[in-house]
């Protein structure tokens, strides 16, 4: 990018985006002034790869729980994820938890100013940092997401593929030079909301973008073609099975994920696993609760089927009722194990799909009883 055209950035920056913003920004409770850094902090992790209008409810119900790191740090983490229940990335809930337990014990209960310090704790890449430092101790390091990205590159009609590491510290080198050190943190959210609002991903609002007249990708009248990125390869499917065991006294098997090492890790579920090649559902379910928890089991009605999908992957999850025929769970690949009833779900905390299954079971019209599904008693 040529250097000739910083001043006229600048210029567009102090003239037209920052009135812009001051007349557009959103009202959102983590811009309530005076800033404190513990909000500010939970909102940007909250908002890393998710909506705003998913974030609000979210948001707001956290810090009524959790309203300092203390009380963050004094909360067990079923409590912790069970308020995180369906925003999803379930691992940022476990970091901030862990994170929270470092500032008690290090930092006074407080998020340090300094942003190298900043940077050292759990969860603070170079986004995160600078978003921080920035919004709440006005330190001038200017943040990089991808609403910022998408704008930049529009802004250059970049060729460069912005997924390759050598073109987002060019952005960045941008994002440095334009940023204004006297108001950091209302440039960096300008651009952020730039993204959010008008340079959107798709049907880009360029009349009403107040950088209109210095964007080269409005000028070539090509928005949509930018950012350049790298042709996405095929995600992958998984069929997936879970069983919803019934006891005789209708009570039904939860059992929850390993605390380490996996997305969901530390959640509850209906136990169960991928189908392997040439089994029926029922094979898989029995095979994977004998696996998982060393039991054999009847599987008997179908209840629901989810499609969901993950970031690099997509499920369709069967969930069959069944019954356990012979053992009494152990935790062989799980972490515990609970029997419950069907109005006692949310005293734990759920993957999004495994609330699509209790919906299911609570849209029945009266609770599940085991003898409805197995009239004679197992072996």
């Amino acid at each position: 990018m040529s250097s000739a055209l910083i001043p006229s950035f600048r210029a567009a920056v102090r003239r037209r985006l920052l009135p812009w913003f001051a007349n557009n920004a959103r009202d959102l409770p983590w811009r309530a002034e005076p800033r404190p850094p513990y909000a500010v902090w939970i909102s940007e992790i909250m908002l890393q790869q998710t909506r705003v209008d998913t974030v609000l409810p979210y948001f707001r119900r956290f810090l009524a729980r959790f309203p300092d790191p203390a009380a963050l740090a004094a909360a067990p983490l079923r409590d912790v994820l069970k308020l995180w229940e369906g925003l999803g990335y379930y691992a940022r809930a476990r970091q901030i938890h862990k994170t929270a337990h470092l500032l008690v014990r290090d930092h006074g209960g407080k998020l340090p100013a300094d942003p190298a310090q900043l940077a050292a704790l759990p969860g603070f890449g170079p986004y995160t940092s600078a978003a921080v430092a920035s919004f709440a101790f006005g330190h001038p390091l200017a943040v990089l997401d991808g609403n910022v990205i998408r704008v930049f590159a529009r802004l250059l009609a970049l060729p460069d593929d912005v997924g390759r590491p050598a073109t987002k510290k060019k952005l960045q080198l941008l994002a440095d030079a334009l940023l204004l050190r006297d108001r950091p943190g209302t440039v960096n959210e300008a651009w952020m909301e730039l993204g959010a609002l008008v340079c959107t991903p798709r049907n880009p609002r360029c009349p009403a973008c107040p950088l209109r007249a210095v964007c080269r990708a409005a000028t070539l009248k090509t928005p949509e073609a930018y950012p350049k990125k790298k042709k996405k390869m095929k995600v992958p499917h998984k069929i997936v099975g879970a069983a919803v065991i019934l006891n005789a006294k209708n009570q039904i098997l939860i059992a929850q994920r390993q605390a380490e090492g996996g997305m969901l890790a530390g959640l509850w579920e209906f136990p169960g696993g991928k189908i392997a090649e040439g089994e029926t559902m029922p094979q898989c379910i029995a095979r994977e609760l004998k696996e998982e928890m060393g039991i054999a089991i009847e599987v008997g009605p179908h209840l629901v089927t989810v499609p969901h999908a993950y970031t690099h992957f997509t499920i369709e999850l069967h969930a069959h009722f069944a019954r356990i025929q012979t053992g009494r769970p152990r935790h062989i690949e799980c972490a515990d194990h609970a029997w419950v009833t069907r109005d006692q779900f949310d005293s734990y905390p759920f993957s999004k799909a495994d609330l699509d299954i209790i919906r299911a079971l609570r849209a029945l019209s009266k609770p599940p009883r085991y003898r409805d599904f197995f009239p004679k008693p197992a072996p």
